[in-house]
């Protein structure tokens, strides 16, 4: 493993309170970064989370992870020859930086190297057939020789073809569960490989977190934002590779797919997306010169850790305008501006009476920025 690159560094304090934030239940990377926001640091935010939870009407106070639990994560991470990099650091993937809500902390094992070059995702059928495995892992070995890292979900099928055809020049693969829980099982040795020769396997997850069905599409958000364009090789009309087409989609990513017979189901999803108006891939030229404009970027936008609305002088918000957002609210997402409009409250006031109902457990949030209350 290389020494990380040089840049802006968490401190092992700062890198341990991170750890035990992310890692508290209800704290997802939104909530993370408006803690942060609001008071100034991880160690000032843990302080305070049990008194947003009350606030935010939470049934109970959810157990925060000890120092001694972040402390064996962090061992177990290194015995596993990986590390933990935060979103500031020059490691970090720079295209996630550029979600709405991207990861604070990403697990990495292997080469920070890879995320520096422009990247492709190439997703499709776990079940596939023959001739989708083949054009997957010639797609992924043109792209790599051409400069490209190759994005993909270490599935079976045409995600394990991508990493094999990619391995050699660059590979980064995305697990739904820990680093330490290789999924599925079998592909452990690739993911060994994929570390060892330059590549990287990342995930969000916690160490000895297995993997659950809801946890999939997580996964494919970050292939999806990790990469410049996504290619579906196979893919039925309900699956996986579909969600991640859309999720690409709506990043602001291209999307490529690679037609096949009508009579095959596993194509119908690749048909389908052409037939919304995706490109058409056949070669890896047809991705390259779509890329090419973009390839020297790789910077779509940037969201940095601490957004507006500042929260950080902002006076804690009272029963009555608790009360006001509460009313506002229901099942049905809804966006933060039309809150704002509705309640004639701020912006920093609404963001913090809804980040004390995202700690209790009691919000959803929704692709767009809309937010609902939990059913």
């Amino acid at each position: 493993m290389s020494a990380p690159a040089a840049g802006p560094r968490l401190s092992d304090r700062q890198r341990l309170a991170w750890l035990r934030l992310i890692r508290t239940p209800n704290v997802g990377p939104a909530s993370f970064r408006e803690l942060i926001n609001r008071f100034g640091s991880a160690e000032a935010a843990l302080e305070m989370l049990p008194e947003l939870m009350i606030s935010g009407g939470a049934n109970r106070i959810v157990r925060i992870p000890s120092v001694a639990e972040a402390e064996a994560e962090l061992d177990a991470a290194r015995r596993a020859g990986a590390r933990f990099v935060g979103i500031g650091e020059a490691d970090y993937p720079p295209l996630l930086k550029t979600l709405d809500n991207p990861p604070p902390l990403l697990g990495v094992k292997g080469e920070g190297t890879v995320f520096r070059l422009p990247a492709v995702a190439i997703v499709g059928a776990r079940n596939a057939s023959l001739a989708g495995i083949k054009m997957a892992r010639m797609l992924a070995a043109d792209l790599g020789r051409d400069g490209y890292a190759i994005i993909s979900g270490l599935a079976r099928g045409i995600d394990t073809a991508a990493h094999k055809g990619s391995v050699s020049t660059g590979t980064v693969g995305v697990l739904a569960g820990g680093l330490d829980v290789p999924y599925p099982p079998e592909n452990a040795s690739l993911c060994d490989e994929i570390a060892d020769r330059g590549g990287a396997i990342v995930s969000e997850m916690p160490f000895g977190w297995q993997p659950r069905a809801q946890d999939f599409p997580r996964r494919n958000r970050l292939v999806a934002g990790m990469a410049l364009g996504l290619v579906v090789v196979e893919a039925a009309q309900r699956s996986g590779s579909l969600i991640s087409a859309r999720l690409a989609n709506e990043m602001g990513r291209l999307v490529f797919a690679v037609p096949g017979s009508p009579l095959d189901p596993r194509a119908a999803g690749c048909n389908a997306l052409l037939k919304d108006g995706v490109t058409l891939v056949t070669e890896a030229a047809d991705v390259l010169g779509a890329l090419a404009p973009l390839a020297g970027t790789r910077s779509l936008r940037t969201a940095p850790l601490a957004e507006e609305p500042d929260m950080s002088a902002m006076p804690p918000p009272g029963e009555g305008e608790r009360a006001d957002v509460l009313e506002a609210l229901g099942p049905t997402p809804i966006g933060v501006d039309e809150i704002i409009r509705h309640t004639g409250m701020s912006a920093a006031q609404i963001a913090m009476v809804l980040l004390e109902l995202d700690l209790a457990g009691r919000l959803e949030r929704h692709a767009g920025g809309n937010v609902s209350l939990v059913a």
